[in-house]
């Protein structure tokens, strides 16, 4: 069963490499070409990700480096992985091909200059989360203590995204902002969050969070993190499918994906320790839902979302 992952980390360990990494084999990528194809991945998002300790000044750079990565590396030198620029161009990949989606995770890169973002878009960025766990001049992480909700800068990057037609993205957004987007974003995604209900990990969707992307006609892609998963620091498949259980009794079954958040983990859980494990999680699921219900999660629900 074809997968559509909504979250990968790959370009962040390709640029901290300077380039050292072959995508197409090499083992310490999680999302390596050779793995995806054994998963049947067909359609991969790959995030840029500036680690915080990179200096202010230096972040953009660092965000236009990672998107040169990934055309040299991951495009270039792999004829069979395309960019996907624009949302209908998802239909026209050949069958051996395998499109890939740049996302951006927290815009500390552009500062406050909007027009850095309107170049990123250019680039193919097709959603945006506005902050990773920090805060910066949009909004609040869930680790920023303070839990400020969107300023004006913020508010006027969610009209941005709406009228470009992309994902607003929530998954690290503390709670106060996440209502804000939620009444802003016309296209609001949690690209790889958990059930705070299941496992109560910050970075966790709480039920009232969940019922209203639910209501907005947005989506909630579960995160292969053993840390968003389970207690008790260990995880397995059954303990993923349990959060996929709760946002089904939430009225979720079809607006449920998959963001495993490969390359950005050190633990897996049990059966998923990288790309070419996904078909474990699909025959799973297979033993409590519908082959039809199953191909949703795996990538339907998400191509029935794409922003029009």
């Amino acid at each position: 069963m074809n997968i559509i992952d909504l979250h990968c980390d790959a370009l962040l360990k390709i640029w901290e490499r300077k380039g050292d990494l072959s995508f197409r084999d090499s083992e310490e990528l999680d999302t390596n070409l050779q793995r995806l194809k054994k998963g049947k991945v067909k359609i991969q998002c790959f995030a840029i990700f500036i680690p915080p300790e990179i200096k202010s000044e230096e972040q953009f750079q660092a965000a236009l480096d990672q998107i040169d990565y990934f055309h040299t590396e991951v495009l270039e030198k792999n004829p069979e992985m395309k960019q996907i620029k624009d949302w209908a161009s998802i239909y026209s990949l050949n069958s051996n091909e395998i499109g890939a989606i740049l996302t951006l995770e927290g815009v500390d890169c552009i500062g406050n200059d909007v027009q850095k973002l309107r170049i990123l878009y250019q680039l193919g960025i097709r959603s945006v989360g506005l902050t990773w766990n920090f805060a910066n001049l949009v909004a609040d992480g869930v680790g920023e203590p303070r839990g400020a909700g969107l300023s004006s800068f913020g508010k006027e990057i969610v009209a941005l995204n709406n009228s470009y037609k992309n994902f607003t993205d929530v998954s690290h957004i503390a709670e106060k902002g996440f209502w804000e987007v939620i009444e802003l974003a016309n296209y609001p995604i949690a690209s790889h969050s958990n059930s705070k209900a299941i496992c109560p990990h910050r970075r966790n969707l709480t039920d009232q969070q969940a019922l209203a992307l639910f209501q907005k006609n947005g989506l909630i892609h579960v995160v292969y993190h053993p840390l968003f998963t389970a207690n008790t620091g260990q995880a397995t498949i059954t303990d993923l499918i349990r959060h996929i259980e709760h946002f089904c009794s939430l009225g979720g079954v079809k607006q449920i994906g998959l963001g495993s958040d490969f390359d950005g983990i050190d633990d897996y859980i049990i059966g998923l320790e990288d790309a070419s494990k996904h078909q474990n999680l699909i025959n799973e699921l297979l033993k409590y839902y519908t082959e039809d219900e199953v191909k949703g999660f795996a990538g339907r629900n998400f191509l029935e979302h794409l922003p029009t």
